[in-house]
């Protein structure tokens, strides 16, 4: 019998209506449908300060070895990026800045790629915009190819975030929901050939 994945979602955001924190939900009902053990988490649980090299050379912050403890636990990501200015948020970028920076003298975490070298991981963003936020995962992509994951070919913008959730969250349209599936069912696929 097929072990659950465990498979990791998250957006990034923070804020309490985001649409992006909404479609990681619905990424994490169709991932647990997929038979994935998903570990649904929220930045805003995290504090996190703004990186600074001579902060860290104080200490590495205790929730920066959290995230990297989970990250490094699940072998599949589906990461939901709002698009601000074009690209990903700040937030993610700082909290991937601080997840990478490797911990001089750790025996666990002297790699900064250590949380991230192998992982699967799919795309996806929603925005109010006609472009669902696409030019975001334009810019996340490479970044975290950079870090050595494995970013699945399909992924997915939801355009007009505003009308695309009803009432419990869920996504309204068929065919915006058949397209979060298959990146889900893509990422949980791969993970489950990479990483048995």
């Amino acid at each position: 019998m097929q072990h659950p994945l465990p498979l990791l979602t998250f957006a990034g955001s923070t804020r309490a209506g985001s649409w992006n924190r909404r479609l990681a939900a619905v990424a994490a009902d169709l991932a647990t449908a997929e038979g994935a053990h998903v570990t649904q988490l929220d930045l805003a649980d995290f504090d996190v300060p703004l990186y600074n090299a001579d902060l860290e050379a104080r200490g590495t912050p205790r929730d920066v070895v959290r995230l990297k403890e989970i990250f490094h636990a699940h072998p599949a990501w589906i990461v939901c990026s709002p698009e601000y200015n074009g690209s990903y948020t700040a937030l993610l970028k700082n909290t991937l800045d601080w997840v990478s920076s490797p911990i001089k003298g750790d025996p666990d975490w002297a790699s900064g790629t250590k949380p991230f070298a192998g992982k699967v991981v799919g795309l996806l963003s929603a925005s109010p915009g006609a472009l669902g936020g696409l030019r975001s995962l334009s810019h996340l992509a490479p970044l975290l190819r950079q870090l050595q994951c494995w970013v699945a070919p399909q992924q997915f913008a939801l355009a007009k975030a505003g009308e695309a959730f009803d009432a419990n969250d869920q996504l309204v349209g068929d065919a915006a929901r058949q397209a979060v599936q298959g990146v889900v069912q893509q990422v949980v696929g791969a993970a489950r050939r990479l990483h048995g």
